[in-house]
């Protein structure tokens, strides 16, 4: 082959490849957007589900300041949760605009799967009114039965400080069921729930 072909080929190749490069830039940024609202969307259904009394969820830049630094007081405060962070914490209203609590969206990197994340409603009072799994990678029949409400409704109505699971049976509000052949997912669930608790109580601004 001459040269001055080879140097046309690489040149077409070229040009086909970044056309290509630009069109897939493009067809992310036009789906980008409601992606994002459907995630959005999605995300809202749940917080509906986990604190059913409230109409709306607020954003309050004070309480989101702490979430930005939790992670690090999670670390130094409960480093007994392992690896959770908490990502969203909003406050919660009723039909009048009063605050009536707070949804928080916690994580753990610890589960069987990997990361489980989890929106607990919080009253001010501290009782959880419901927890829905966000995310969740795990074996189906075993650790995906985590968002079944046999498991995950037993946190519900609960004012405790944090949970424990065990294996032999709950006998207090603190306890929380394993999930039969998912002990890791049930304690990676229960440490995100508590990071949930912890930021209510310790975190939020008065």
């Amino acid at each position: 082959m001459k040269k001055g072909g080879f140097m046309k080929d690489a040149w077409i190749l070229f040009a086909i490849t970044l056309i290509s490069g630009l069109l897939l830039g493009a067809v992310y940024q036009i789906t980008k957007v409601p992606i994002q609202m459907a995630e959005a969307k999605e995300s809202l259904h749940k917080y509906q589900i986990a604190y059913p009394d409230a109409v709306d969820f607020v954003f309050d830049q004070a309480i989101q300041d702490q979430v930005a630094v939790s992670k690090e007081t999670l670390k130094e405060q409960k480093p007994e949760y392992g690896n959770v962070a908490v990502s969203v914490a909003l406050k919660a209203v009723d039909a009048s605009g009063n605050v009536i609590g707070h949804i928080i969206t916690a994580s753990s990197d610890d589960s069987y799967g990997g990361t489980v994340k989890v929106s607990v409603g919080i009253t001010n009072e501290g009782q959880i009114t419901g927890v829905e799994l966000l995310e969740i990678s795990d074996t189906p029949g075993l650790g995906m039965k985590a968002t079944e409400p046999a498991f995950k409704d037993q946190y519900k109505d609960k004012s405790v400080e944090e949970f424990t699971v065990t294996k032999t049976g709950s006998t207090s509000d603190s306890e929380i069921n394993a999930i039969s052949g998912a002990t890791i997912t049930s304690n990676a669930v229960t440490h995100a729930v508590d990071a949930a608790l912890y930021f209510a109580a310790n975190c939020i601004p008065q």
